[in-house]
């Protein structure tokens, strides 16, 4: 088991390991007390991880509640979060009470935003189930959900008490499901260590999950407390997914996200290196890592399709766009370009 502690404006810990599922209620008492939570999770989770969450809490004196979603990104909007929220009202859950998100990220990301709003806010916990929410959205705070225009343009910075990561959750994930969560580890590498990039290029990962894991949630620790509200270092862990988010909104969120993240770390790779922004081609490599995970390397939208949905992005500031250029295998940058520029771009799609 590893345990790695986060130090932003809420410090908290994250803890990784086999079968510790049962421990949560302990931990929750620790933090809360005997008080009430929100087990927020979806229809397929459910049907896995509820009955265990649930009993550990349970156990450790502490009553629950469930509401539980149709899984899947098209539950990641303003109705579902609102009656999440009347929810929560109508079980009388008050401040010294607690939300937990039971999932991956579509449910961490509603279920944090909610505890951000409900009594202009409340704690949450983090217990992802899938690799992506393990390795990245469970971590950092950021919490959104769609609007029509665009992903994650309702949001806010709240971070959680808890992570709790058990990784035999992982063992119930379909594979395509687990080579979404990959796409995270490979964007990890090529951002800021080119030896994990190594280590998870073969797409052989299973056998080593807890340090992987591990690895990626330090790296994302270290910018998250440098940058906790993402205006500088941390938009490096945008690599890919300027486009990735076009891509999503192109197929009405048919493509789930990890998938899209890949090919925005192809797009973007070529069009770094095809416009001398790179100082060495990183696209063999990651088209390599992508194909090994059972990751898509090639895009079906028009560039003009891609750019005109990049152009909502949040991630815009005005007239500009942070895009992250990988420059070596191991090391990113930001690069301010005007938005115009994404015409260019996805031009190499």
């Amino acid at each position: 088991m590893k345990i790695i502690n986060v130090d932003a404006s809420k410090k908290y810990d994250v803890i990784i390991g086999e079968r510790i599922l049962s421990s949560l209620g302990k931990k929750c008492l620790s933090l809360f007390g005997k008080s009430k939570a929100v087990i927020v999770t979806d229809s397929n989770v459910k049907e896995h991880w509820l009955a265990e969450t649930k009993k550990s809490l349970n156990d450790s004196g502490i009553k629950t509640a469930e509401f539980v979603f149709a899984a899947g990104e098209d539950s990641k909007n303003p109705e579902t979060l609102f009656e999440l929220l009347e929810f929560a009202a109508e079980n009388k859950i008050t401040r010294s009470d607690f939300l937990v998100a039971l999932g991956g990220g579509v449910t961490g990301d509603m279920t944090g935003l909610a505890a951000s709003l409900y009594l202009r806010g409340i704690p949450f916990v983090q217990v992802p189930t899938t690799l992506l929410a393990a390795v990245d959205s469970s971590v950092g705070g950021k919490t959104a959900v769609n609007l029509k225009s665009g992903k994650n343009l309702m949001g806010a910075f709240c971070q959680p008490s808890l992570v709790l990561c058990d990784i035999n959750t992982l063992s119930t994930l379909p594979e395509t499901e687990f080579a979404n969560g990959m796409a995270e580890v490979i964007k990890y590498g090529v951002i800021f260590d080119k030896e994990l990039f190594d280590k998870v290029k073969s797409g052989d990962v299973k056998s080593d999950l807890e340090n992987i894991i591990a690895r990626c949630v330090e790296l994302k620790r270290d910018v998250v407390m440098k940058d906790e509200f993402d205006t500088g270092e941390r938009q490096l862990l945008n690599f890919g997914h300027t486009m990735a988010h076009s891509i999503e909104k192109c197929s009405n969120f048919e493509i789930p996200h990890g998938s899209a993240v890949a090919i925005g770390m192809v797009i973007a790779a070529k069009a770094s290196f095809a416009l001398g922004w790179s100082k060495e081609d990183c696209t063999a490599a990651i088209v390599e890592a992508n194909k090994n995970s059972n990751l898509p390397t090639e895009c079906v939208f028009s560039p003009e399709n891609l750019a005109d949905a990049a152009l909502s992005d949040k991630k815009r500031t005005g007239g500009t766009i942070n895009f992250v250029v990988p420059e070596t295998l191991g090391k990113c940058v930001l690069k301010k370009i005007p938005v115009d520029e994404l015409y260019k771009i996805a031009e190499y799609k």
